[in-house]
Protein backbone atom coordinates (compact mmCIF):
# COMPACT_ATOMS: atom_id res chain seq x y z
CA UNK A 1 0.00 0.00 0.00
CA UNK A 2 1.44 3.22 -1.25
CA UNK A 3 1.08 6.39 0.39
CA UNK A 4 2.57 9.76 -1.47
CA UNK A 5 3.11 12.71 0.91
CA UNK A 6 3.49 15.98 -0.77
CA UNK A 7 4.04 19.51 0.58
CA UNK A 8 4.94 22.61 -1.03
CA UNK A 9 8.17 23.79 -0.53
CA UNK A 10 8.87 27.53 0.00
CA UNK A 11 12.69 29.13 -0.46
CA UNK A 12 13.76 30.29 3.15
CA UNK A 13 13.20 34.08 2.08
CA UNK A 14 10.93 33.76 -1.00
CA UNK A 15 11.89 33.38 -4.87
CA UNK A 16 11.25 36.84 -5.54
CA UNK A 17 14.08 37.97 -3.11
CA UNK A 18 16.57 35.66 -4.16
CA UNK A 19 15.94 35.77 -7.49
CA UNK A 20 16.65 39.85 -6.97
CA UNK A 21 19.91 38.95 -5.26
CA UNK A 22 21.25 37.30 -8.55
CA UNK A 23 20.54 39.82 -10.31
CA UNK A 24 21.71 42.71 -8.33
CA UNK A 25 25.24 39.88 -7.92
CA UNK A 26 25.29 39.40 -11.88
CA UNK A 27 24.92 43.21 -12.45
CA UNK A 28 27.36 44.61 -9.89
CA UNK A 29 30.21 41.70 -10.73
CA UNK A 30 29.90 42.78 -14.49
CA UNK A 31 30.68 46.12 -14.03
CA UNK A 32 33.32 45.49 -11.93
CA UNK A 33 34.93 43.18 -14.44
CA UNK A 34 34.56 45.73 -16.82
CA UNK A 35 36.36 48.50 -14.90
CA UNK A 36 38.77 46.02 -13.44
CA UNK A 37 40.10 44.98 -17.59
CA UNK A 38 39.75 48.43 -18.32
CA UNK A 39 42.08 49.65 -15.34
CA UNK A 40 44.77 46.41 -16.22
CA UNK A 41 45.08 47.62 -19.85
CA UNK A 42 45.47 51.11 -18.57
CA UNK A 43 48.24 50.12 -16.50
CA UNK A 44 49.81 47.33 -18.15
CA UNK A 45 48.95 44.85 -14.54
CA UNK A 46 49.02 40.93 -15.26
CA UNK A 47 47.57 41.21 -11.73
CA UNK A 48 44.50 42.90 -12.37
CA UNK A 49 43.87 41.41 -15.81
CA UNK A 50 44.01 37.75 -14.51
CA UNK A 51 42.21 38.51 -11.29
CA UNK A 52 39.14 39.95 -13.83
CA UNK A 53 39.53 36.98 -15.53
CA UNK A 54 38.96 35.27 -12.07
CA UNK A 55 35.88 37.44 -11.09
CA UNK A 56 34.51 37.00 -14.96
CA UNK A 57 34.30 32.97 -13.73
CA UNK A 58 32.16 34.51 -10.32
CA UNK A 59 29.90 36.13 -13.16
CA UNK A 60 29.46 32.89 -14.68
CA UNK A 61 28.57 30.86 -11.42
CA UNK A 62 26.04 33.48 -10.53
CA UNK A 63 24.40 33.24 -13.49
CA UNK A 64 24.62 29.36 -13.59
CA UNK A 65 23.41 29.30 -10.02
CA UNK A 66 20.55 31.58 -10.90
CA UNK A 67 19.91 29.39 -13.83
CA UNK A 68 19.42 26.17 -11.79
CA UNK A 69 17.22 28.58 -8.94
CA UNK A 70 14.83 28.76 -11.77
CA UNK A 71 14.70 25.61 -12.97
CA UNK A 72 13.68 24.63 -9.88
CA UNK A 73 10.38 26.63 -10.03
CA UNK A 74 9.26 24.71 -13.37
CA UNK A 75 6.54 21.75 -12.15
CA UNK A 76 6.93 18.55 -12.85
CA UNK A 77 5.92 16.54 -16.01
CA UNK A 78 5.06 13.51 -17.73
CA UNK A 79 8.98 12.97 -18.45
CA UNK A 80 10.25 14.87 -15.50
CA UNK A 81 7.89 14.04 -12.58
CA UNK A 82 10.04 16.29 -10.22
CA UNK A 83 10.47 18.97 -12.60
CA UNK A 84 14.17 20.16 -12.52
CA UNK A 85 14.98 20.41 -9.28
CA UNK A 86 18.01 18.09 -9.29
CA UNK A 87 19.51 20.53 -11.98
CA UNK A 88 20.27 22.73 -8.72
CA UNK A 89 22.07 19.74 -6.97
CA UNK A 90 24.46 19.73 -10.56
CA UNK A 91 24.98 22.83 -11.41
CA UNK A 92 26.09 22.80 -7.25
CA UNK A 93 28.54 20.58 -8.01
CA UNK A 94 29.63 22.37 -11.12
CA UNK A 95 30.23 25.53 -8.44
CA UNK A 96 32.31 23.84 -6.55
CA UNK A 97 34.26 22.60 -9.50
CA UNK A 98 35.10 26.23 -10.89
CA UNK A 99 36.25 27.33 -7.36
CA UNK A 100 38.63 24.54 -8.05
CA UNK A 101 39.51 25.88 -11.21
CA UNK A 102 39.92 29.16 -9.86
CA UNK A 103 42.27 27.89 -7.01
CA UNK A 104 44.28 26.18 -9.27
CA UNK A 105 44.78 29.19 -11.59
CA UNK A 106 45.52 31.33 -8.53
CA UNK A 107 48.23 28.67 -7.27
CA UNK A 108 49.74 28.61 -10.90
CA UNK A 109 49.84 32.19 -11.59
CA UNK A 110 51.50 32.86 -7.96
CA UNK A 111 54.26 30.44 -8.80
CA UNK A 112 54.88 31.32 -11.92
CA UNK A 113 55.62 35.27 -10.63
CA UNK A 114 57.84 33.86 -7.63
CA UNK A 115 60.08 32.65 -10.66
CA UNK A 116 59.26 35.46 -12.74
CA UNK A 117 58.72 38.63 -10.71
CA UNK A 118 56.15 41.18 -11.76
CA UNK A 119 56.40 44.94 -11.47
CA UNK A 120 53.42 45.90 -10.35
CA UNK A 121 51.60 49.83 -9.87
CA UNK A 122 50.87 49.08 -6.36
CA UNK A 123 48.60 52.24 -6.01
CA UNK A 124 46.08 51.11 -9.20
CA UNK A 125 46.29 47.62 -7.68
CA UNK A 126 45.34 48.94 -3.94
CA UNK A 127 42.17 50.76 -5.18
CA UNK A 128 41.18 49.02 -7.70
CA UNK A 129 40.86 45.61 -5.70
CA UNK A 130 39.04 48.20 -2.73
CA UNK A 131 36.37 48.33 -5.06
CA UNK A 132 36.74 44.58 -5.42
CA UNK A 133 35.95 44.20 -1.52
CA UNK A 134 32.97 46.42 -1.36
CA UNK A 135 31.63 44.72 -4.86
CA UNK A 136 32.54 41.18 -3.28
CA UNK A 137 31.19 41.77 -0.08
CA UNK A 138 27.67 43.68 -0.81
CA UNK A 139 26.94 40.01 -3.05
CA UNK A 140 28.65 37.50 -0.71
CA UNK A 141 26.26 39.63 2.34
CA UNK A 142 22.90 39.37 -0.13
CA UNK A 143 23.34 35.57 -0.09
CA UNK A 144 24.29 35.58 3.64
CA UNK A 145 21.00 34.53 5.11
CA UNK A 146 20.08 31.39 2.82
CA UNK A 147 23.50 29.86 2.44
CA UNK A 148 22.85 26.94 4.94
CA UNK A 149 19.13 26.66 3.63
CA UNK A 150 20.85 25.85 -0.19
CA UNK A 151 23.55 24.40 -1.36
CA UNK A 152 23.12 26.30 -4.51
CA UNK A 153 22.83 29.50 -2.77
CA UNK A 154 25.89 28.33 -0.30
CA UNK A 155 28.52 27.87 -3.71
CA UNK A 156 27.42 31.75 -5.11
CA UNK A 157 27.76 32.83 -1.22
CA UNK A 158 31.16 31.04 -1.34
CA UNK A 159 32.58 32.15 -4.65
CA UNK A 160 31.96 35.78 -3.46
CA UNK A 161 33.31 35.32 0.14
CA UNK A 162 36.30 34.05 -2.05
CA UNK A 163 36.57 36.65 -3.78
CA UNK A 164 36.23 39.34 -1.05
CA UNK A 165 39.21 37.82 1.01
CA UNK A 166 41.57 38.20 -2.81
CA UNK A 167 40.65 41.11 -3.12
CA UNK A 168 41.79 41.94 0.90
CA UNK A 169 44.76 39.97 0.21
CA UNK A 170 45.06 42.27 -3.17
CA UNK A 171 45.18 45.33 -1.22
CA UNK A 172 47.05 44.60 1.50
CA UNK A 173 49.76 43.18 -1.47
CA UNK A 174 49.28 46.77 -3.17
CA UNK A 175 49.85 48.84 -0.16
CA UNK A 176 53.23 47.36 0.72
CA UNK A 177 54.21 47.34 -2.55
CA UNK A 178 53.58 50.99 -3.42
CA UNK A 179 55.69 51.51 -0.40
CA UNK A 180 58.14 48.98 -0.15
CA UNK A 181 58.64 47.77 -3.92
CA UNK A 182 58.37 44.08 -1.93
CA UNK A 183 56.75 42.66 -5.31
CA UNK A 184 57.11 39.22 -3.92
CA UNK A 185 54.04 39.87 -1.43
CA UNK A 186 51.95 39.29 -4.39
CA UNK A 187 52.45 35.85 -5.17
CA UNK A 188 53.16 35.23 -1.30
CA UNK A 189 49.43 36.43 -0.36
CA UNK A 190 47.64 34.90 -3.94
CA UNK A 191 49.18 31.23 -2.35
CA UNK A 192 47.45 32.32 1.23
CA UNK A 193 44.74 33.03 -0.35
CA UNK A 194 44.31 30.03 -2.43
CA UNK A 195 44.45 27.89 0.33
CA UNK A 196 41.50 30.08 2.41
CA UNK A 197 39.33 29.13 -0.70
CA UNK A 198 40.74 25.88 -1.02
CA UNK A 199 39.69 25.04 2.63
CA UNK A 200 36.06 26.41 2.20
CA UNK A 201 35.49 24.98 -1.24
CA UNK A 202 36.10 21.35 0.14
CA UNK A 203 32.99 20.71 2.55
CA UNK A 204 30.56 22.38 -1.06
CA UNK A 205 32.32 20.13 -3.12
CA UNK A 206 31.93 16.99 -0.49
CA UNK A 207 28.07 17.70 -0.38
CA UNK A 208 27.43 18.75 -3.84
CA UNK A 209 29.25 15.03 -5.41
CA UNK A 210 27.14 13.09 -2.62
CA UNK A 211 23.81 14.52 -3.52
CA UNK A 212 24.51 14.08 -7.06
CA UNK A 213 25.11 10.81 -6.34
CA UNK A 214 21.87 10.28 -4.31
CA UNK A 215 23.55 9.69 -1.27
CA UNK A 216 22.27 10.81 2.31
CA UNK A 217 21.68 14.64 2.77
CA UNK A 218 23.64 16.20 5.14
CA UNK A 219 22.12 16.35 8.68
CA UNK A 220 20.09 13.29 8.71
CA UNK A 221 21.21 10.40 10.21
CA UNK A 222 19.59 7.44 8.49
CA UNK A 223 19.82 4.77 11.26
CA UNK A 224 18.51 7.33 14.09
CA UNK A 225 15.81 8.17 11.24
CA UNK A 226 14.75 4.08 11.76
CA UNK A 227 15.55 4.18 14.86
CA UNK A 228 13.40 6.42 16.21
CA UNK A 229 10.23 5.32 13.34
CA UNK A 230 10.16 1.46 14.92
CA UNK A 231 9.90 3.44 18.27
CA UNK A 232 6.80 4.95 17.12
CA UNK A 233 3.67 3.89 18.48
CA UNK A 234 1.53 1.14 16.06
CA UNK A 235 4.63 0.54 14.51
CA UNK A 236 6.83 -2.96 14.64
CA UNK A 237 9.46 -2.50 12.32
CA UNK A 238 10.71 -0.69 9.57
CA UNK A 239 12.86 -1.75 6.04
CA UNK A 240 13.86 -0.96 2.59
CA UNK A 241 14.30 3.27 3.94
CA UNK A 242 16.22 5.05 1.31
CA UNK A 243 16.79 9.20 1.49
CA UNK A 244 17.95 11.10 -0.80
CA UNK A 245 18.25 14.48 -2.30
CA UNK A 246 15.41 15.89 -4.89
CA UNK A 247 17.09 19.43 -4.78
CA UNK A 248 19.43 21.60 -2.82
CA UNK A 249 16.44 22.01 -0.24
CA UNK A 250 14.27 19.08 -0.34
CA UNK A 251 14.58 15.29 0.32
CA UNK A 252 12.82 12.71 0.04
CA UNK A 253 12.15 8.89 1.35
CA UNK A 254 10.34 5.77 0.41
CA UNK A 255 10.41 2.94 3.05
CA UNK A 256 8.34 -0.26 4.12
CA UNK A 257 6.56 0.13 7.24
CA UNK A 258 5.55 -2.71 9.05
CA UNK A 259 2.43 -2.11 11.11
CA UNK A 260 0.68 -4.01 14.21
CA UNK A 261 -2.84 -2.88 13.18
CA UNK A 262 -3.87 -2.18 9.38
CA UNK A 263 -7.02 -0.09 10.17
CA UNK A 264 -4.83 2.34 12.07
CA UNK A 265 -2.81 3.29 8.37
CA UNK A 266 -4.15 6.40 8.61
CA UNK A 267 -3.00 7.67 11.84
CA UNK A 268 0.26 6.32 11.87
CA UNK A 269 0.35 7.57 8.34
CA UNK A 270 0.11 11.24 9.45
CA UNK A 271 2.30 10.64 12.44
CA UNK A 272 5.64 9.40 10.19
CA UNK A 273 4.91 12.06 7.73
CA UNK A 274 4.94 14.80 10.62
CA UNK A 275 8.12 13.63 11.85
CA UNK A 276 9.82 13.34 8.65
CA UNK A 277 9.09 16.85 7.84
CA UNK A 278 11.15 17.75 10.81
CA UNK A 279 14.06 16.27 9.23
CA UNK A 280 13.35 18.09 5.75
CA UNK A 281 11.81 15.01 4.07
CA UNK A 282 9.23 16.57 2.27
CA UNK A 283 8.08 13.98 -0.25
CA UNK A 284 7.64 10.64 1.55
CA UNK A 285 6.20 7.25 -0.26
CA UNK A 286 5.40 4.52 2.35
CA UNK A 287 4.63 0.86 1.66
CA UNK A 288 2.27 -0.50 4.91
CA UNK A 289 2.71 -3.99 5.87
CA UNK A 290 0.74 -5.97 8.54
CA UNK A 291 3.13 -8.36 10.88
CA UNK A 292 3.89 -11.55 9.42
CA UNK A 293 3.66 -10.15 5.70
CA UNK A 294 5.84 -11.71 3.22
CA UNK A 295 7.65 -8.42 1.65
CA UNK A 296 8.54 -9.49 -2.00
CA UNK A 297 10.34 -6.77 -3.15
CA UNK A 298 14.06 -7.20 -4.07
CA UNK A 299 16.92 -5.55 -1.32
CA UNK A 300 18.84 -3.20 -3.15
CA UNK A 301 20.58 -2.43 0.03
Amino acid sequence: MEHHHHHHHHLPSGADTLNRAFIIGILLNTAFVTVEFGVGIIYNSMGLLSDAGHNLSDVASLILAMFGFRLAQIHGSQHYTYGFRKSTILISLANSLLLLGAVGIIIYESIMRLYTPVNIEGGAVAWTAGVGIVINGITAWLFLKDKDHDLNVKGAYLHMAADTLVSVGVVISGILIYFTNWIWLDPVIGLCVALMILLSVWSLLRDSLRLALDGVPDGIDLKELEENLRKMEGICGVHHIHVWAISTTENALTAHVVVEDILRQHEIKEAVKEYLHTHNICHATLELEQKGEHCCTPSVE
